[in-house]
C-alpha cells in the first residue's frame, strides 16, 4: 500500500473559466457610460455663471431665431459626418455615423484642439472594422481639408458680398502677421526635426505618410467620397456661423446677415491656431472684439457669443453625452 497522500476527487482545482473577467468588462462598459455625465456636471458646476448669464441674457430673444439657430448646430454633426465619410474609403452607416459625430461634438468640448471629437470617430472607425493606420489618416485628411476648404468660403463670401467687412479690417497688424508667418514655419520646422533626431518616429511616420497619401490619392478618384468631403468641409464653417448669424438676429443685433457671417468666419480664423477645447476662450473673445469693430454695443456682442455658446455647447452637450454613452453601451464606441 503507498503512503502518499491521495488526491481528494471532492475537491476540484479551482476553475479558470473567465466568468471574472466579463463581469469586470461589463463594469467598466457601466464606468464609461456614466463617465461622460459625471464631466458633465463637473462642467456645469465649474462655469456655472455662464450658464446664468446667458439664459438670463438670452430670456428677451426671440424664440424663434434661436430655435433655428440650434437647427444649424445639429446640422453641423451631419456636415461633420459627410467630411468623414469622404476622408475614409469604407462606408459607413450614415445613421450610427451621425451619432457618433454627435457624441464627437461632445467630446470635443471636454479636450483641446478636436482631441476628444478624433479620438472617438478613431475608435468609432475601429469598431466598424476600419485598421488603425487608416483610421487615424482619415483623421489627417479630415483636418487638412477643413483647413483648407475655409480658405476658398472666406474669399467667395468677399466677393459675393464685399460690402461686407470694411477693407481696412481684413489684414491685421504687422506684428500679427510676424506672429503667423513664425507659427507657419516652426510647425513643419519642428516635426522636421523630430523625423531627423527621433529614430523610433521614422518608420511609423513614413508608414503613416504612406497610407494617408495612397488613401487621399484614391478617394479623390470617387465622386461619391471626395464631393461629401469637400462639399461637407465648405459647408462646415458656414453653417456654424449662421448659428451666430440666427442669435444676432434673435438678439436684434445692428448687423446685417452677411455681416454677422464674416464676424464668425473672420474670429474662427484668428482664433483656431489656440488650442482651446471646443475653440472655446480664444474664439469667444475674437468673436465680441470683431462684433464690437463694426459698431454693436458691448453688451449686445458679448450676449450674442454667449447665446452662440449655449446653442452650440451646453443644449447640445447633454444628448451628446448620452448618445455617446449609448454607443459605448451598445459597443459602437
Amino acid at each position: 500500500m503507498s503512503l502518499l497522500p491521495l488526491d481528494d476527487p471532492a475537491s476540484p482545482p479551482p476553475r479558470t473559466d473567465g466568468r471574472r473577467r466579463p463581469r469586470a468588462a461589463a463594469a467598466t462598459r457601466r464606468a464609461l457610460c456614466l463617465f461622460p455625465v459625471l464631466l458633465l456636471a463637473v462642467w456645469a458646476a465649474v462655469d456655472w455663471h455662464a450658464v446664468r448669464d446667458g439664459t438670463a441674457l438670452l430670456a428677451g430673444a426671440d424664440p424663434w431665431w434661436l430655435l433655428v439657430g440650434l437647427l444649424f448646430s445639429y446640422l453641423g454633426s451631419v456636415a461633420a459626418a459627410c467630411v468623414r465619410q469622404g476622408a475614409i474609403t469604407d462606408r459607413l452607416p450614415p445613421g450610427l455615423l451621425v451619432a457618433s459625430q454627435i457624441a464627437a461634438g461632445a467630446a470635443n468640448h471636454i479636450l483641446p484642439a478636436s482631441i476628444g471629437a478624433h479620438a472617438v470617430t478613431v475608435r468609432f472607425l475601429q469598431r466598424q472594422g476600419v485598421p488603425l493606420p487608416r483610421a487615424t489618416a482619415s483623421i489627417a485628411l479630415y483636418s487638412l481639408v477643413r483647413a483648407v476648404a475655409k480658405t476658398p468660403v472666406v474669399l467667395g463670401f468677399l466677393l459675393a458680398a464685399p460690402s461686407a467687412v470694411p477693407p481696412a479690417r481684413l489684414l491685421p497688424e504687422g506684428r500679427t502677421l510676424l506672429l503667423a508667418a513664425g507659427g507657419l514655419l516652426l510647425v513643419p520646422a519642428a516635426g522636421a526635426a523630430l523625423f531627423v533626431l527621433v529614430r523610433p518616429l521614422r518608420r511609423p511616420t513614413v508608414d503613416f505618410v504612406r497610407t494617408a497619401l495612397t488613401d487621399a490619392r484614391h478617394l479623390h478618384t470617387r465622386p461619391a467620397r471626395f464631393l461629401p468631403l469637400w462639399g461637407g468641409a465648405i459647408a462646415a464653417p458656414l453653417i456654424q456661423a449662421s448659428v451666430v448669424a440666427s442669435v444676432g438676429t434673435a438678439l436684434g443685433l445692428p448687423l446685417s446677415w452677411a455681416q454677422l457671417l464674416f464676424a464668425f468666419l473672420a474670429a474662427s480664423t484668428a482664433a483656431g491656431a489656440v488650442p482651446a477645447p471646443g475653440g472655446i476662450g480664444p474664439v469667444d473673445a475674437a468673436l465680441v472684439l470683431t462684433l464690437a469693430g463694426y459698431g454693436t454695443p458691448l453688451p449686445l456682442a458679448t450676449a450674442t457669443v454667449i447665446g452662440y455658446r449655449v446653442l452650440t455647447v451646453w443644449l447640445p452637450l447633454l444628448p451628446g453625452m448620452l448618445v455617446l454613452s449609448a454607443l459605448v453601451q451598445r459597443k459602437h464606441l
